[in-house]
């Protein structure tokens, strides 16, 4: 027996090959750290949670919390390693580089989870191993 929702109707823009044209603009404003475009992605209420560091913020909320990641992160880049799409759904594998308190360049992996709807972002969920980074050479 077949659900309803898999048989639904998917809106053109979260097909799976729409999908990774946006995640691909979407990380482009993240390593540009343009706030105003990252959160033109995200559907009104989206939440942004980052299970590893304990952050939960969602709505008008959400624009001023990435700020902050920019402010405390001025050379903050990520380079995707994987991105795994899927009609409503994207999964990006990716590694982040910035400059530690210390003032050694870090890295750390990890994995985004997006629901779309519409076009846009309805949750981002961030696991990674930032609480352990790695030293670069």
């Amino acid at each position: 027996m077949f659900l309803p929702a898999i048989l639904a109707h998917v809106d053109p823009r979260d097909s799976a090959a729409e999908l990774e044209k946006t995640i691909e603009r979407y990380n482009d404003a993240w390593n540009a750290h343009d706030v105003d475009a990252i959160v033109s992605f995200h559907a009104p209420g989206m939440v942004f949670q980052n299970h590893t560091a304990g952050d939960r913020v969602e709505g008008d909320a959400v624009g001023p919390h990435i700020a902050g990641i920019f402010e405390r992160n001025p050379d903050l880049l990520f380079r995707g390693r994987r991105l795994y799409a899927r009609d409503g759904l994207v999964v990006s594998e990716w590694t982040a580089t910035a400059t530690g308190r210390d003032g050694r360049r870090v890295e750390w992996d990890g994995i985004d989870v997006f629901p779309f709807e519409n076009g846009l972002i309805l949750r981002k969920d961030v696991y990674s191993s930032s609480h352990a980074p790695r030293v670069v050479d």
